[in-house]
């Protein structure tokens, strides 16, 4: 059908320019450019220095090659390097691939190889495992490896001999790699907004990882999408909680720059870290999954400064925070916003929208309603929860479960070379998020759970996510996750691995085990309830995500629960 225009004006120079985030740091030098952009232990950086700098780092990528179709790698923590590659390396036309430093090595070999990247900029402590990564891929390449250039970079906050043994097996130094660059480089937008930004991995918990697509488009209206839902203002001081690698900060990496904003650099989360630099530095902004925010909330007095100077405005994403942990973080001063994302979303896409009339509320009442996923985002076009089967959207009755699923500009362009894993992500004209929930009678949705943790006890669902929440409302768990167990009479139970809070006597774990079951029957059917419980540490990814694919493997290595009385 031809779509008829009331007019047959043209686009030009003068109205129309493909969408871009990159414009962001120009205009932030422009109009700041003495203001503090970036600041790491001693050091700090203007905006307007800053814009020096990425400009350099264009030129010197352009000087070995880089361009379009090219893709450079970063393999370092919150660093301001690392903030610097997400608007040098697209400056230059290349497109920028962000690694999770606490994969291992043969992960990132797979990486390296699946993108091509040409070149790595490593920072000096992920040297020798950026080094080990390319001895697997000369192993496996049988004669054909041309590896890439390294760049080491360089911090004055780790051992020095680190990095001349990185100098000695030939890699380049950041600063020297930089100094090589033009500060007053012309750089040239993409020429279309769909042309690739950046490379993002997902996890591979259960297959080899997928390489994810992004545009300059969807990173433009992320970047001024998340701060406006937030409320964030011109001259924001944020915190690095959140690792740049991951979903390029959720975008705020460029949104920084376009509220002129000041970055503060935090390369190893702590409660101590980020209790100082609020007080230090005025943090008024960061972001972090629900196990760091557990970390901060429940950290001992010495590691805390409380009361808190000022309201500090929080976004929680990649796990659904339980009722209980915002509501301690709401009785300490933080002010915590929900937001539900993806890697293949730009990060956060959802957001639970807090109402007015909530504040007159219950807070435990309130807790519950903000642990929610809320309603699309400004930028997203669409969102709903759809029976698996049909594809229909399911009831608005806080009940029924089904998939969730977007579509709109914020969404991925694709997996990287994996036309079949695409055509089951956007089947039906939706992106498939995998994740289970319910749409309530407001609009909003509330994930109860991934596919893969549903626990199917004596044929009845059982929502891990729920379970937690109730776990983690005793007063004796710090942290709390739930995967399916056998079990001989119910098929599968829920079964319950715990982190105790430090100052709980550990000495009699079958007590505690007891206490927590029995605290679980008072607020949940009983086959909710878990028939085991594991005492211990958690495991997590660099996010901050427990990883329940490792706590499967060991429900299954404890085997099935014996007949229960239940």
């Amino acid at each position: 059908m031809d779509i008829r225009e009331i007019d047959d004006l043209p686009k030009n120079a003068a109205n129309y320019a493909p969408l871009t985030p990159l414009w962001f740091l120009e205009r932030a030098a422009t109009v700041h450019p003495t203001r503090i952009a970036m600041v790491h232990g001693s050091r700090s950086y203007t905006w307007l220095q800053t814009y020096h700098r990425c400009r350099r780092l264009a030129s010197a990528l352009c000087k070995h090659s880089m361009g379009a179709g090219s893709i450079v790698a970063v393999i370092a923590p919150n660093i301001p390097a690392t903030y610097e590659a997400h608007f040098g390396i697209p400056m230059s036309g290349a497109v920028i691939n962000p690694v999770n430093i606490r994969l291992n090595a043969s992960t990132i070999a797979f990486l390296l190889g699946h993108s091509q990247s040409s070149i790595v900029i490593v920072d000096q402590e992920f040297f020798t495992l950026a080094q080990n990564s390319l001895k697997i891929m000369k192993e496996k390449s049988q004669g054909h490896f041309n590896p890439p250039l390294l760049v080491v970079v360089a911090d004055e906050n780790c051992d020095p001999e680190a990095l001349r043994y990185a100098l000695g097996q030939g890699a380049i130094e950041y600063e020297r790699f930089l100094e090589s660059g033009d500060p007053d480089f012309a750089w040239k937008p993409p020429q279309d907004e769909w042309q690739s930004i950046s490379l993002g991995y997902t996890s591979g918990t259960t297959a080899s990882p997928k390489g994810v697509v992004l545009h300059h488009r969807g990173a433009y209206l992320m970047s001024l999408s998340n701060p406006l839902v937030w409320g964030m203002n011109e001259g924001v001081v944020y915190l690095w909680t959140l690792p740049m690698f991951h979903c390029n900060g959720g975008c705020f990496t460029w949104a920084l720059a376009a509220l002129c904003g000041t970055n503060i650099c935090l390369r190893q989360v702590t409660a101590r870290g980020a209790y100082s630099a609020i007080v230090k530095h005025g943090v008024t902004h960061f972001c972090a999954a629900p196990v760091v925010l557990n970390t901060i909330v429940n950290a001992p007095s010495e590691d805390t400064i409380l009361p808190l100077p000022h309201v500090v405005h929080v976004m929680t994403a990649g796990a659904a925070p339980p009722p209980a942990l915002l509501l301690a973080l709401s009785r300490k001063g933080f002010r915590v916003l929900h937001t539900y994302g993806l890697s293949e979303t730009y990060g956060p896409s959802t957001i639970c929208t807090r109402k007015p009339e909530w504040d007159s509320l219950l807070p435990e009442t309130q807790a519950r309603l903000n642990a929610r996923q809320g309603v699309r985002s400004i930028t997203l076009e669409r969102l709903d929860v759809i029976n698996t089967k049909t594809g229909e959207p399911v009831p608005a009755d806080g009940k029924t479960i089904g998939e969730i699923v977007m579509r709109g500009n914020v969404v991925m362009k694709g997996y990287l070379k994996n036309a079949k894993a695409n055509e089951v992500a956007f089947a039906g004209g939706w992106f498939h998020s995998e994740d289970l929930g319910v749409k309530h009678q407001d609009g909003y949705i509330e994930i109860k759970d991934r596919s893969k943790d549903i626990i199917i006890s004596g044929g009845e669902n059982v929502s891990s996510v729920e379970v937690e929440n109730s776990l983690y409302f005793h007063p004796a768990v710090l942290e709390a996750s739930v995967v399916a167990r056998a079990d001989e009479r119910w098929g599968e139970s829920p079964c319950a691995f715990v982190t105790l809070k430090p100052e709980i006597d550990k000495s009699d774990e079958q007590r505690l085990a007891e206490d927590i079951i029995k605290f679980c029957k008072s607020r949940r059917p009983a086959y909710w309830v878990p028939k085991s419980v594991v005492f211990g540490p958690l495991p997590k990814t660099a996010t901050g995500k427990i990883q329940k694919h490792v706590l499967r493997t060991k429900a299954k290595q404890l085997g099935p629960v014996k007949l229960s009385k239940l």
